[in-house]
């Protein structure tokens, strides 16, 4: 009896003391959500580390580990970085499932330090969460700064600043010594973007355009880079510590600004003959289709100086380590284009070939291997798995556009496989070519890019013949790659041009 009165006595204290309930409360609720996940059937993941998960797994090259990784546990993989769930999908099948089922669940982008640091707590439409600003911002891209219309009309920048490369070569022919292609072609593609963007090149030395150029560079690579408080938040403050924090804060206030300052100089002109894409914003804000904010949609275009930079790069390192290849293309355009002083817009629609070589290129070498990465917004199931809420999301492209079942000779360039076969860049049909991204997030500058890469391309192929410097071959080019914002060359191509005369 007096057992019974001691019992019931605890549990009148119990439910009478707030912080006994409380702890209860939060007791059972742990208790609760650990039976509902072990009831969960969550993909496969390989063994991890203590504190670390994962990490330890992903390498340098991380769509080359990923895709050893899914050889074994499966196209659907759920990895520990760190403290961050990382879901990689690596098949056509589930990526196509994400889009077709569960495409609003999959746009949201995870919100990295950087990004909260660099792009004003994510107002930039590239990262900033799936919503109604997401919405409004990326249709003001699309409808007004890339538009087909809109980027046939910098085709005049395209030309000028591709002549200046085509000068710029003839006048180191001369030298009969290596040219460094990397450097002259990421110059040309951030001059048509600094032009497009802000109306100013980007090599002009001393001038703004040389400072918009510096602090561009500076930014997409940070915004891309590694820090620890990201994956370990309860070491965050060896990010301070390390000066990775005020680093990024520097780089934000200078591209604060410095796009103050261009904002400033546009409003200050009663007139111009050339419209970049400050002079369209302002319009729209004058129209009362924008806020004051005009930096977001500005940044969202810095990505595409080193895709564009990349792209060519890869393309011209293959068609040298394939001499026949090379030759078939260069005859194209030269029939295509006669004796014609230059190479018009019109030009590139008649050069079918050409336009295979860079699907071919971009097959094997997209310009984002891992796909910007995505957010879960709430749980969902892909295949057959749960997938959690906020879950980083990567599709491996990269692997998706070499998987033997999908490709015949999946790492043999060979661009003829593009022949009368018919791709929607921004709305594909299969899902085995996803160079630009799937979703609602797809890249809205493929058009623009494309053009860019294209005309490049082109002028390179028709004005010159090339050869590789001494003691390398077709056999022995080095293609090594190097992981960044996107996958380049790790080391610069170096190339020997010699003119042609029509």
């Amino acid at each position: 009896m007096d057992i019974v009165i001691v019992k019931a006595k605890l549990v009148e204290q119990t439910w009478s003391n707030p912080l006994l309930l409380s702890l209860l409360v939060l007791f059972l609720n742990l208790f609760l959500n650990f039976i509902k996940r072990s009831k969960l059937k969550l993909p496969p993941s390989p063994p991890k580390l203590p504190i670390i998960g994962n990490l330890h797994q992903i390498g340098t090259l991380p769509h080359r580990s990923f895709r050893t990784l899914s050889t074994k546990y499966g196209p659907l993989m759920l990895l520990h970085i760190g403290h961050t769930p990382t879901l990689v999908v690596s098949s056509a099948e589930l990526a196509e499932e994400m889009v077709r089922n569960h495409d609003i669940v999959f746009s949201n982008r995870p919100i990295t330090t950087p990004v909260k640091i660099l792009l004003y707590g994510c107002k930039d439409f590239g990262y900033a969460p799936y919503s109604e600003y997401w919405r409004q911002a990326r249709k003001i891209c699309v409808l007004h700064l890339l538009s087909l219309k809109r980027v046939q009309s910098f085709q005049f920048v395209r030309e000028e600043e591709v002549l200046t490369l085509i000068n710029k070569i003839r006048g180191r022919c001369l030298d009969a010594s290596p040219i460094n292609m990397t450097e002259m072609l990421l110059g040309t593609s951030h001059n048509i973007i600094s032009r497009c963007v802000i109306g100013l090149k980007g090599d002009e030395e001393g001038g703004s355009g040389a400072r918009f150029g510096e602090v561009t560079r500076r930014f997409m690579h940070q915004i891309s880079e590694f820090n620890v408080g990201d994956m370990f938040p309860s070491l965050g403050w060896l990010d301070v510590l390390s000066g990775f924090i005020g680093r990024l804060k520097e780089t934000a206030k200078e591209m604060d600004e410095f796009l103050d300052k261009v904002i400033e100089e546009h409003m200050a002109l009663k007139s111009y003959d050339e419209k970049d894409f400050v002079h369209i914003l302002l319009q729209l804000q004058s129209d009362g289709m924008l806020g004051t904010d005009h930096s977001g949609p500005l940044q969202s275009y810095f990505g595409g100086t080193e895709s564009v930079a990349t792209a060519t790069e890869w393309t011209m390192a293959e068609l040298m380590r394939q001499p026949n290849i090379m030759k078939k293309a260069q005859d194209e355009v030269r029939k295509v284009v006669g004796k014609k002083p230059k190479i018009d817009a019109e030009d590139i629609h008649r050069m079918d070939y050409l336009k295979c070589i860079i699907k071919e290129t971009l097959r094997l070498h997209p310009p984002a291997p891992l796909m910007s990465p995505r957010q879960t917004s709430t749980s969902v199931k892909l295949g057959d798995y749960h997938i959690p809420p906020k879950t980083t999301v990567f599709v491996n492209v990269w692997a998706i556009q070499r998987d033997p079942r999908l490709w015949e000779m999946p790492d043999v360039f060979y661009p003829e496989r593009f022949e009368n076969v018919e791709f929607d860049y921004k709305n594909p049909k299969s899902f085995q070519f996803i160079p630009f991204g799937i979703g609602r997030r797809t890249c809205p500058g493929v058009s623009s890019g494309l053009i860019a890469v294209e005309y490049v391309i082109a002028n390179l192929l028709y004005w010159f013949d090339w050869k590789l410097p001494p003691r390398i071959s077709a056999q022995n080019l080095d293609i090594t790659e190097a992981f960044g914002l996107g996958v380049c060359m790790k080391f610069p191509l170096c190339l020997l041009p010699m003119p042609y005369r029509p």
